[in-house]
Parts: C-alpha cells; sequence; structure tokens
C-alpha cells in the first residue's frame, strides 16, 4: 500500500482568492443570455439553477468587491446558499455561457464566498415575523426541502413545528453527507437561527409510528411531507444474507453521527472499533453504485484505513469530453472524477471504479461472513419489446473478487409506505408522493409534499427549490393569497 497519508473528516474545501475570483467574475458580463439561472429541462435534464439564483448580478457585485449587497441578491431567491456552495453540482456553471468555449464563471465558488462573507460580519439573519397569523404548520422530515419550507412559513408568520425521526435535524444534509463535504456545524448554525426565529424542531419522532398521524393532522392547519426518497434500492443475488453488507445511507450515517459524537475528533473515529461494520483496516471494501452517494462511500473508506476499495458501476464509462449528442446547454454527460475517487487514486495508486459491472454473487463461508465477491460484465443491448437500451450480462465475463464488506449504493427507490399510509396519500408507480403536475397539494385535504418524497431521489438544490415552492402554495391556502 502507498505511504499516502489518509486525509481527515474536517471539510475540505478551500477558501479562494479574492482577487482571482473579483477577476473570474468580470467575465460573467460577457454574456449574452444567462442560461445559468433558467432552472429547466433539456433533453430530460436540468439546465441552470433550479433556484433562478440572480446569477449575473450576484457575479457582477463580487467581481466589484460588494459582497454585502451579492448576500442581498443571493438571498432574494435561496434559502441556504451555505448548504450548496459545498455539495451542488453546479447546474449553473454547465449552463454558463462563457463555458460554451472557454471556462465557465466559477459561480458556485462565488456563492460560497458570497454567503461565507455574510455570515463572517453577521448579516444573516432569519426572519422573526412581527405578528403570528394563528395558523399552524406541521413539516414531517427535516432535510433540505422541510427546512427551507419551514423558514419560509415561519417568516410568513405562521407557528412551524418539524418533527424529524433522527436524533438531529437536518435529514439528509445532516446523515447522508459526509462531513468532509458539509462541515455538521454549518448545518448547525443555521438550524440555530432557525429556532431563535421561531420554529420549533422535534428530534426522535418518528411520524406514522412513534408519533400518529392522525393527532398531528388534526392539530395543525396544514402538514407538509418532506420525508425523502429513503427507500434504499437492493441487490438481490445469491448469499445477499452474507454478514458484512450494508446500504450505503446506514454506514454513512453511522459514520456521521460516531464523528458529532466524537466533538469533531478525527482520530477518535478513525481509531474506532465498534462500529457495526467493525473496522475497516486491512479490509477491502466493496461499493456497489457510482453515485454520489457511492463516492461518498469510497471517501469515507479511504478515510476509515480500509485495506482497498473497489467501486462498481453498471453503466458504460462516460466520455471524457461532449459528444455531439450531448451539446450545450445540456447537462454534460462526462466522466467526472471526484473526492472520493481521487482519494482512492492516492491511497491505492489507481482509480476504485470498474465500468459495465454488477454483482452476480455474494460468497460467504462457514460462518455466514461475507468473503468474496462474484461480478460479471455487462454490455449495452437493445430491448426487442420496448426498443430500449439495456445492460445485459456478457457471457463467460465472470470474475471473483475479494470482499471483507459490501456497501449498496443502488439508489432509492422513493418514499416510506408506512408514512403515506399513515397520512392516507396516493403514490405514483414509482412510489413518490402524487400531485397534479407544477403543484405540492397531495390527494388528502390539507396536507402537502414536497423535496425527493415528491420528485424522486435528486439534487440538494432542487429539494430547497420545491421547499420554497410548497410554503407558497401551503400559504396561499392558509390565507387566500401569498407574497411568498
Amino acid at each position: 500500500m502507498s505511504e499516502y497519508i489518509r486525509p481527515d473528516f474536517n471539510e475540505f474545501h478551500e477558501a479562494p482568492d479574492p482577487g482571482a475570483q473579483k477577476e473570474a467574475a468580470k467575465r460573467c458580463n460577457n454574456c449574452g443570455v444567462p442560461f445559468c439561472q433558467a432552472g429547466t429541462m433539456i433533453a430530460g435534464m436540468a439546465s441552470g439553477c433550479p433556484l433562478n439564483n440572480l446569477v449575473p448580478e450576484t457575479n457582477s457585485l463580487v467581481s466589484m468587491g460588494n459582497f454585502e449587497q451579492a448576500y442581498v441578491r443571493l438571498s432574494k431567491t435561496h434559502s441556504f446558499p451555505e448548504f450548496t456552495s459545498r455539495v451542488c453540482p453546479a447546474l449553473c456553471e454547465a449552463a454558463c455561457t462563457c463555458g460554451l468555449h472557454t471556462t465557465p464563471i466559477p459561480t458556485k465558488e462565488n456563492e460560497r464566498a458570497i454567503i461565507d462573507y455574510a455570515f463572517a460580519h453577521d448579516l444573516v439573519k432569519e426572519k422573526t415575523p412581527a405578528t403570528r397569523t394563528g395558523k399552524k404548520v406541521a413539516i414531517i422530515g427535516s432535510g433540505p426541502s422541510g427546512l427551507a419550507a419551514a423558514q419560509l412559513l415561519n417568516m410568513r408568520g405562521h407557528s412551524v413545528t418539524v418533527y424529524e425521526r433522527s436524533d438531529r435535524p437536518g435529514g439528509l444534509l445532516r446523515y447522508g453527507i459526509p462531513n468532509m463535504k458539509l462541515d455538521k456545524r454549518v448545518l448547525d448554525r443555521r438550524i440555530d437561527l432557525m429556532k431563535e426565529a421561531g420554529v420549533t424542531f422535534v428530534c426522535n419522532a418518528n411520524v406514522g409510528k412513534d408519533v400518529d398521524a392522525g393527532k398531528i393532522m388534526k392539530e395543525f392547519d396544514r402538514v407538509v411531507l418532506c420525508c425523502g426518497a429513503s427507500n434504499p434500492r437492493d441487490i438481490k443475488a445469491p448469499g445477499r444474507d452474507a454478514k458484512g453488507i450494508y446500504f450505503a445511507v446506514d454506514f454513512l450515517k453511522e459514520v456521521s453521527k460516531r464523528l458529532m459524537d466524537e466533538d469533531y475528533d478525527s482520530e477518535a473515529l478513525i481509531k474506532a472499533r465498534d462500529f457495526s461494520f467493525g473496522s475497516l483496516k486491512g479490509k477491502t471494501v466493496v461499493v456497489i453504485g457510482g453515485g454520489d452517494t457511492g463516492n461518498d462511500c469510497v471517501g469515507t473508506s479511504v478515510r476509515l484505513y480500509a485495506e482497498n476499495v473497489i467501486q462498481l458501476e453498471m453503466m458504460p464509462k462516460p466520455s471524457e469530453e461532449r459528444l455531439p449528442s450531448n451539446p450545450w446547454p445540456e447537462w454534460p454527460r462526462v466522466l467526472k472524477t471526484d473526492y472520493g475517487q481521487q482519494d482512492a487514486i492516492k491511497a491505492y495508486g489507481h482509480d476504485p471504479r470498474i465500468f459495465e459491472t454488477t454483482v452476480k454473487e455474494f460468497i460467504k463461508n462457514d460462518k455466514g461472513e461475507l468473503t468474496a465477491i462474484k461480478i460479471v460484465k455487462l454490455t449495452p443491448k437493445k430491448d426487442e419489446k420496448t426498443g430500449r437500451m439495456i445492460m445485459s450480462e456478457v457471457a463467460g465475463s465472470e470474475e471473483t473478487l475479494k470482499a471483507d464488506i459490501v456497501l449498496i449504493a443502488a439508489g432509492f427507490l422513493g418514499s416510506e409506505s408506512y408514512i403515506t399510509s399513515a397520512f392516507g396519500v396516493e403514490c405514483n408507480e414509482r412510489t413518490n408522493v402524487s400531485t397534479r403536475p407544477g403543484e405540492y397539494a397531495t390527494t388528502k385535504e390539507g396536507v402537502f409534499t414536497a423535496g425527493d418524497m415528491h420528485r424522486g431521489q435528486s439534487l440538494v438544490v432542487w429539494a430547497i427549490s420545491e421547499g420554497r415552492k410548497a410554503a407558497a402554495m401551503v400559504d396561499e391556502s392558509l390565507m387566500g393569497y401569498t407574497n411568498l
């Protein structure tokens, strides 16, 4: 193994050089049509910011060094820039007109600088309403959509209570994203401001199980379901019952919780041996899934000193440059080597990813412990019935790999049935909560929904956007009009 010193669990984002940042922001003035703020769907993919942030205006102010006014502009459309500037894939930059021929404007980096400046100069305040409307709203789930809805509804004057089934508020932001990407103290800072402004948080409250949903619907004028797409997709293969196979979301949550319990002491976390999965030292970890969650599992495993990490991706390896079939301003379907893969390359000397591959069997010993996996290569093939391209097994391509721990990061299937049943809301064929197109009211009167529970597994920025839009519809249903 390389002598590479493993990184810790502290946030890895670095502040940009102010001078270089101003010069880069000036190039935004060269743009004729700001696709960056369109937030529209092109070829089934998002192009531009779903929040419709006033990107040219904020970049212009950054170029002048006027960060205070830049914050004022940004806060008109955005609830939590400190979150997206750390975890968003920057849809704005992918749609940047300047990026068509040169490099895009570093809008995400600028957003981070704006909000960091605002917090450093005590500009960030959650608005406490001068008067209350007398209306009560319950929000189930404290992830990005729930927090965004709570923020606006409280600002409007409604009394907002947020229910969270975990021990701390934040949902996906707290337990689905590792600390090195989003320091949880950044999250707590915002939640503390919301509490000061009057939002009530009730944790360890699993509505639909430990807390009666019917009672909540009676006590509150409106309910907003923001529970996320929290059903992890499983891998159904022989040997699935072997000891040593975990869902990625459970793995990441346990590590994040332990880090917070250890007061963010990375060394204590690395030395811990009492995780449910034990110590990763000397072990080979296989991550199934190539998305953001899979990457986070790779980065976390490297930090916990795994002997080796392998990441399996079903789909073919993307092109390193845009193909003619994927023109700007579509989202670029190109190869992305994220921090987790970068860390693995430094630690083990190779990219951990194996493309066009899936697990065919989990192999266990006499004690039922995972020892290896049997993999098989896949190839794109057109389905004769549907005409769609599917990934089919390549005959004779099976191979056996050592595996001590498997982390399943194969995505999520949608909302959990116990919560949708408890509130009596209908779901579509993808198990997302049903609403009319472009609306957030469910089939149950007085019950609304937003975020991944509504649209399926997606990005933090989309969840915030949905939370804000749902808040406006809830407000209008309560007051007859809305100014949100």
